[in-house]
Order: structure tokens, then C-alpha cells, then sequence
């Protein structure tokens, strides 16, 4: 195999696939890439660790002889990062030798048979599309509360659903829950929509591949696998295995007491405060009064903190702790202006939520801390 491409061109799509790519894996052939033609003018090139597979196609300068190679990904893409601008020439030598040059830099690396890289599945035309702007707010509003505990394996990722009604992202880590929902882009669906268990990894590549995209993602799934077509990008993933927990169970009812206040103000203060928390719970204090929330933390060791904000609250005084990280995760990606605090007690489930006019249903629910 013989071709050219540009120096920026290689290294954006390098940059996508190696992210994937596993450097400490008891299976040496997953630390490569696979390169190989995909048309008289393109390539294609692909990574796995046998989960998450990323398939990027790109234009080449120019293509003098057909076929394949596979070379280690990290290496390469350290290479082509400190290659000048200009089109770099690939080679495929005897016994699968790879030789890589750019002006006057000259690399030869050694390879692999393409035969010995895994089998990747293919992606079957779907009329399943949903904005690419969708699928990132989805994702950013609700994949920080996946678990990070490895043995809570179905809750290791979210929940997606598709139907004629809405599109749905959850998530939870049995402290916290993540949802959101909208029904304005399900009008022309056709087929029988989506059900998955999409892994946080699987995530957060397709948000770096959708980063700069503004078309639609096509989306599918067999028995197995979940497909995104990001342009002429595909990822491919493994689905979780197992049942989700009932999160319509989790949501609260109840909440008859709420407050509102402006999300930036809420957030620089939560910031703040939790500077004196402690380091393992990072609990603080929320005390609700008439017109008024206290945010206090105290550390043994380090010392205290108070702030106030205002509120529209006028109801009883109600005391109720929470984790600090937890707050600044919903409050860092809500996206607007003021935030509605919906509550029953101090020691049930607290529910946050935008107040806004956008048609995104977007709830955060959160478990109180004991203090």
C-alpha cells in the first residue's frame, strides 16, 4: 500500500481513533490501527479495544497502490504531531515494515498483518437521525452521574430511548439522577425507535466526535451493538447487558416546597463554600428561611464557611445537607438563568430543574446528606 495525505488530515482523525485505542492490554493487537483504502481518493482508519471501535474515513492526497496496513497507534499519532505541514507518504514494506515520511523526516515502523486486527462490525442504513446539538445536551447534561464504582455494571452508562413520543437520556449512580427528555425532534421517526444501555466511554467519544459537527447523527442498533454515524465517522459500541434500574420509581411526587434561585449566584456560591468542607463527604449545609438560603461547611481541621443568596422562598425553615460536587455538576451545565429547588423535607429526595422556556424536560434528582 502506497499513499499521501496531509500532514492536519492525519493527525485529526489519528487523534479520534487512538483515544480509544488500549496502550496496557493483554492483547497486543488492540495498541494498533488499521489503515487501509476505502476508494480511489480515501482511507479509512479504524481502532477498537474490542468494546468502543471508531472508523474514520478522510480524503488522501493521492493513492498509488491499494491496500492495508497496521501499526501502533500511539506511536503514530506521536509522529504526526511533530510532523511539519506538509503531506506526509506512507509505504508498506516486506514483512509488514512501515515506512512514514514528511519533507525530511523519515520514520519506518514495524507492523502487523491486517488479518491478525479484530473483526469490526458493519453499520446498516437507519432512517434513525437525531440532531447532532440533541445528542451533545443529552450527553453533557447527564453523564457525570454514571457510577464510577466497577462492580454496578448497569450503571455504568445511560440509559437512551427513542420512540414516537420522545427521546430520553438517564443516568444514575444511586446517589443521584440525571434525566432529560424532549418530543421535538421524534415527529418523523420512523422504524421502532431505540432502547439502549450506552457505556460512559462510548459517550464521552461520541461527544469528542460530534465536538465540531453540526449535521445529523444517523443511529442504530442490533443485538449487540449501538451505531452512531457522525459523518464520515462511525462508533461502534457494545451495548451494557442487564436492566436498568426504574427510574420513573426514583422521581419525586411529593415535592410540595420549592425555591428559586439564580443558577450563576447558586453556583459561585456553592464553590466557595465547599472550599472548607470536608474532603471526603464535600457536604454542605443549606438552610431555607424566608427570603434567604444559607450555604454554611465547617472542617474540623481547616476551619468554616457561610455565604447567603436570595431567594423567593417563603415557607418554613428547612436544613438539608448535600454533596458540594454533586450541586456544581447539575449547575455547571443547566443552562439558565434561574434554577427551581424542589424538596418535601430535609431528609427526602431533592429535585433541581431549569425554569426556563426551552422544550428540553430536564431533572436532577439528589439524596440528601445526613449532617
Amino acid at each position: 500500500m502506497r499513499f499521501v495525505i496531509a500532514r492536519n488530515a492525519l493527525q485529526k482523525e489519528l487523534a479520534f481513533v487512538q483515544g480509544i485505542v488500549e496502550r496496557k492490554n493483554t492483547i497486543p493487537v488492540l495498541a494498533n490501527i488499521l489503515i487501509e483504502s476505502a476508494g480511489e481518493n480515501s482511507i479509512r482508519i479504524s481502532g477498537t479495544d474490542l468494546d468502543v471501535t471508531i472508523r474514520c474515513d478522510t480524503d488522501a492526497d493521492e493513492i498509488s497502490s491499494q491496500g492495508a496496513i497496521c501499526v501502533q497507534a500511539r506511536k503514530l499519532f506521536d509522529i504526526a504531531r511533530l510532523l511539519p505541514d506538509a503531506p506526509v507518504s506512507f509505504r508498506r514494506e516486506e514483512n509488514e515494515w512501515v515506512t512514514v515520511e514528511c519533507n525530511r523526516s523519515k520514520f519506518r515502523l514495524p507492523g502487523i498483518s491486517k488479518d491478525t486486527f479484530p473483526e469490526l462490525p458493519g453499520f446498516k442504513s437507519t432512517p434513525l437521525k437525531l440532531p447532532a446539538s440533541l445528542v451533545k445536551l443529552l450527553i453533557d447534561r447527564t453523564i457525570f452521574a454514571i457510577t464510577q464504582e466497577e462492580g454496578r455494571y448497569t450503571l455504568s452508562g445511560a440509559k437512551f430511548e427513542i420512540d414516537k413520543q420522545n427521546v430520553k437520556m438517564v443516568t444514575t449512580d444511586g446517589h443521584r439522577l440525571a434525566f432529560v427528555s424532549t418530543n421535538d425532534f421524534v415527529k418523523d421517526l420512523k422504524g421502532e425507535g431505540l432502547d439502549v444501555l450506552i457505556p460512559r466511554k462510548t459517550l464521552s467519544e461520541l461527544t469528542k466526535l460530534s465536538a465540531d459537527f453540526e449535521g445529523e447523527i444517523s443511529l442504530g442498533a442490533d443485538e449487540n451493538h449501538v451505531y452512531f454515524q457522525i459523518g464520515s465517522r462511525l462508533l461502534i459500541s457494545r451495548m451494557l447487558s442487564g436492566q436498568f434500574p426504574n427510574y420513573e420509581m426514583v422521581m419525586p411526587k411529593n415535592n410540595d416546597r420549592s425555591a428559586v434561585f439564580d443558577t450563576l449566584a447558586l453556583n459561585q456560591a456553592v464553590k466557595r463554600v465547599a472550599l472548607m468542607a470536608d474532603d471526603r463527604s464535600h457536604a454542605v449545609r443549606l438552610h431555607l428561611s424566608k427570603e434567604q438560603l444559607l450555604i454554611s461547611s465547617q472542617n474540623a481541621e481547616e476551619g468554616e464557611a457561610r455565604e447567603t443568596i436570595g431567594t423567593d422562598f417563603a415557607g418554613e425553615d428547612t436544613e438539608i445537607g448535600f454533596n458540594a460536587q454533586y450541586l456544581q455538576d447539575f449547575l455547571n451545565v443547566v443552562g439558565s438563568e434561574k434554577v427551581a429547588f424542589e424538596f418535601k423535607d430535609g431528609n427526602s429526595q431533592a429535585q433541581l430543574r431549569p425554569v426556563s422556556e426551552e422544550k428540553h424536560d430536564y431533572r436532577y434528582v439528589i439524596m440528601p446528606m445526613r449532617l
